[in-house]
C-alpha cells in the first residue's frame, strides 16, 4: 500500500489550499483515513480523520477551518484548509488504518509542505 500527498505549497495568509492523499489501493481497505500535521520543532499532530463510512472528525483547534473529504472512485482524500495562518505552516502528512486483508496496519504518506507568509 502507497499514498501519494501533494497538494502543499507557499500560500499567503488567509488563502486556501486543498491537499489530496491517493491511495494505491481501493479505500475500503481502510477503516480510517486522515490528516497529521508536524510543524518545525514540535510533535506531530493529528488533525482530522474520516471513517470507510464517512464520518468525520476533527482536531478542536482547526475545525472551524479545516474539512476533511473522501473520494472513493479516485481512492483518494482530501483536506481543505481555508483561512490559512502562519502556524499553519508543516509538513501535512496523510495516514490510514488498515482493514480488511490490511487490517492492523497503519501507512503513512510521505508528507507536503504548507508554507505560510504572513
Amino acid at each position: 500500500v502507497q499514498l501519494q500527498a501533494s497538494g502543499g505549497g507557499l500560500v499567503q495568509a488567509g488563502g486556501s489550499l486543498r491537499l489530496s492523499c491517493a491511495a494505491s489501493v481501493n479505500l475500503f481497505n481502510f477503516h480510517v483515513m486522515g490528516w497529521y500535521r508536524q510543524a518545525p520543532g514540535k510533535e506531530r499532530e493529528w488533525l482530522a480523520d474520516i471513517t470507510e463510512g464517512g464520518r468525520s472528525n476533527y482536531a478542536d483547534s482547526v475545525m472551524d477551518r479545516f474539512t476533511i473529504t473522501r473520494d472513493s472512485a479516485k481512492k483518494a482524500w482530501y483536506l481543505q484548509i481555508d483561512r490559512l495562518k502562519p502556524e499553519d505552516t508543516a509538513v501535512y502528512y496523510c495516514n490510514a488504518d488498515g482493514a480488511r486483508n490490511y487490517r492492523g496496519r497503519v501507512y503513512w504518506g510521505q508528507g507536503t509542505q504548507v508554507t505560510v507568509s504572513s
